[in-house]
């Protein structure tokens, strides 16, 4: 197993993404982050504190939990990792940036649309990714990436961060290893 993201590196990616985010919609005024548990939880409060930097205005930020949307319920039974918290303002008529850590297969962002759909209609849907590995399954695509990671199939993206690993690193390893 080998670091493919060091601490540094992952601080860049973030504030370069937050950036990206800010002069893609013109501001914040009309964001709301939700980011996808878990990690993609914490990242979204990592990029909210950086467009706050940057703003000097806060940005709404929540969670979106994806559970009971997955394809694959049938082969594991379900487990709710963080409970879905929308912002008081909601998201209707919002710009909204789903964040996650690791951009794989598409099937994780399909059903993060499909819990969207059930809590309202924003205006716009974007994806912010810490990492794009590629293999999609799905015509989807992320409109923010902090790093392309090309993997093979056998090989294994594990993304650690401070506030549940205690260390900020982007693994990359066969997938037994990691």
């Amino acid at each position: 197993m080998s670091v493919a993201l060091p601490p540094a590196d992952i601080a860049r990616a973030l504030t370069r993404i937050s950036h990206e985010i800010l002069e893609r919609n013109g501001g914040s005024s009309n964001l709301v982050l939700l980011g996808i548990p878990t990690r993609g939880a914490h990242l979204a409060h990592r990029i909210g504190t950086i467009i706050q930097s940057i703003e000097s205005k806060s940005v709404p930020v929540g969670t979106l939990d994806i559970t009971l949307h997955r394809d694959d319920l049938r082969l594991r039974p379900p487990r709710a990792l963080m409970p879905t918290k929308i912002p008081p303002a909601g998201i209707e008529g919002k710009d909204v940036i789903l964040i996650d850590d690791v951009f794989f297969s598409g099937r994780t962002i399909r059903a993060a649309l499909d819990a969207l759909g059930e809590i309202g209609r924003p205006r716009t849907v974007q994806l912010a990714v810490l990492v794009d590995r590629g293999h999609r399954e799905l015509p989807i695509r992320a409109d923010y990436v902090g790093k392309n990671l090309p993997t093979s199939l056998d090989q294994s993206v594990k993304v650690h961060l401070t506030e549940i690993d205690g260390v900020d690193e982007v693994l990359i390893g066969s997938a037994g290893s990691l």
